[in-house]
């Protein structure tokens, strides 16, 4: 049975300097699970203007149920302009408040949460009180809980932040993430550490920590741990790299495989998306798999190009 998962949070757009490409994190990773042939649900609101429209027949191009994605009349569609100036950190400046910060709960949605196998959230979407209180109802239907910690300065509190991880079964987090969450918490020693804290501290059952050129690398309450080096790439830009990564995470966890061929599957995703412009490149498992057998790890290929996978 095709595993099903519900992903809840942000679309928008992001307004690049020279195009427009639509966005969020959230709904990056629902498209990149419905590629993998997930059957996938996402949670979001656009406003009743022609962005809203465009984002919605954008979803719907792109084979992604929008079933879920409410329309409101009070507030637009989202729009971050991002800041591509250094490619390899993208930043990004989100207008707020807009229609997915009002994400009503829905009595009909709560039941596809707690029929999904996954229930995928990040931080940005609980930046303000209504989708924030949504968020939380949805929490409590949910099964397997998967955190995309995705800190977007300054659109989160740090109680909210730790209220979070409180619900999560899974974390994703980039090593700046892990860094300024264990500084609200406890010193560290090794990125290792922090991760066993973290998972103690949380009762978390796994976290995943991305890191840039340096791959990524996960460990579990049962105390296994993986690590890959990356793989190499020139990189186009970040946006949508650690989006890629973690739809690809899911997939390959939700169809059983093993954990250390779902880190370097993901590793792969995030290094290929990081080396094509925006964050819906065309591609498919396929071309995950050839760009895998195509390299070597990162350690074994001369320095100057990078794998991203923030």
């Amino acid at each position: 049975m095709t595993p099903k998962l519900t992903v809840f949070g942000e679309v928008l757009w992001d307004v690049l300097p020279d195009a427009r490409l639509a966005g969020g994190a959230t709904m990056n990773v629902a498209a990149h699970l419905q590629r993998y042939g997930m059957d996938v649900a996402f949670i979001s609101r656009v406003g009743h203007d022609e962005l809203g429209d465009e984002l919605l027949a954008f979803m719907a191009q792109h084979g992604l149920d929008t079933q879920w994605v409410q329309t409101g009349e009070t507030h637009l569609t989202g729009i971050a302009k991002a800041n591509v100036s250094d490619s390899n950190e993208v930043t990004y400046k989100i207008l707020h408040p807009v229609a997915w910060d009002y994400i009503q709960f829905d009595a009909a949605a709560a039941q596809q949460v707690a029929h999904s196998d996954f229930f995928v959230y990040g931080t940005l979407a609980a930046r303000d009180h209504t989708t924030r209180a949504t968020l939380m109802r949805y929490l409590s239907h949910a099964q397997t809980r998967v955190f995309d910690v995705n800190l977007r300065p300054p659109h989160y509190t740090r109680e909210q932040v730790l209220e979070l991880l409180g619900f999560a079964g899974i974390v994703k987090m980039n090593e700046h993430e892990i860094r300024e969450v264990m500084g609200w918490l406890t010193p560290f020693e090794s990125e290792k550490q922090a991760m066993a804290f973290l998972i103690d501290h949380f009762k978390l059952d796994m976290l995943v920590l991305t890191c840039g050129a340096d791959g990524a690398m996960l460990l579990t309450a049962s105390g296994e741990f993986h690590q890959h080096p990356g793989f190499i790439v020139e990189v186009a830009d970040t946006i949508g790299s650690g989006d890629a990564f973690l739809g690809a995470f899911l997939y390959q966890t939700a169809t059983g495989h093993p954990l250390a061929e779902s880190l370097e599957f993901a590793c792969a995703a995030g290094a290929f998306v990081a080396g094509k412009a925006g964050a819906l490149p065309a591609f498919g498992e396929t071309d995950i798999q050839d760009f895998i057998h195509a390299q070597l790890p990162l350690g074994q290929h001369p320095l100057g190009q990078h794998s991203v996978t923030h």
